[in-house]
């Protein structure tokens, strides 16, 4: 799943109490080392036509729209790329809650905070702008979380939070 939990000993804390994060990124189907792949394969296979034009004018009318297309299908992989390096991270402890949103193309991260005693997480089956749609209400207002998952991803992440922000309320942790 494209979402991590981690968890660090808080600073001047008891070795019973940790930090729990949880990092969460969009899918990837393409690993940056199959993008190079790829690119050769698909630059190998549209040079192919050229060699039947080798030594004729004709190559030099083909070439430039093979390098447009190679450069297009190159552009359009990188965009993606750079759409998807969204980060979000959801820090717990008995005090506050923490989503930090890092967007591309956005120099400045937006923050929400709340008291995670007041926290409630919301499943959207229908209405939302993606199915399964998962928020967080509590503090100033309502945020998306993991918008970029799956639905099923979402409806387990959904349970997993549930269940962290019991554990986080329960007696004795405070």
């Amino acid at each position: 799943m494209p979402y991590r939990w981690t968890h660090s000993p808080a600073a001047g804390a008891t070795a019973a109490q940790t930090a729990t994060e949880l990092h969460l990124w969009p899918y990837h189907s393409l690993p940056r080392k199959g993008f190079v792949t790829f690119i050769v394969i698909f630059v190998t296979l549209i040079s192919l036509p050229l060699f039947a034009v080798l030594g004729r004018v004709a190559l030099w009318w083909l070439l430039p729209f093979i390098m447009a297309t190679v450069a297009g299908v190159w552009w359009a992989i990188s965009a993606s790329y750079r759409t998807g390096e969204v980060r979000e991270v959801l820090s717990f402890s008995p005090q506050k809650l923490h989503l930090t949103r890092h967007d591309p193309g956005r120099a400045k991260a937006r923050d929400w905070e709340a008291n995670p005693h007041w926290v409630r997480v919301e499943m959207h089956a229908k209405g939302g702008p993606v199915p399964d749609y998962l928020t967080l209400l509590g503090g100033p207002r309502e945020v998306e979380i993991g918008a970029f998952l799956t639905p099923e991803e979402r409806r387990t992440l959904h349970n997993e939070l549930t269940r962290r922000l019991a554990e986080l309320r329960a007696p004795g942790q405070f």
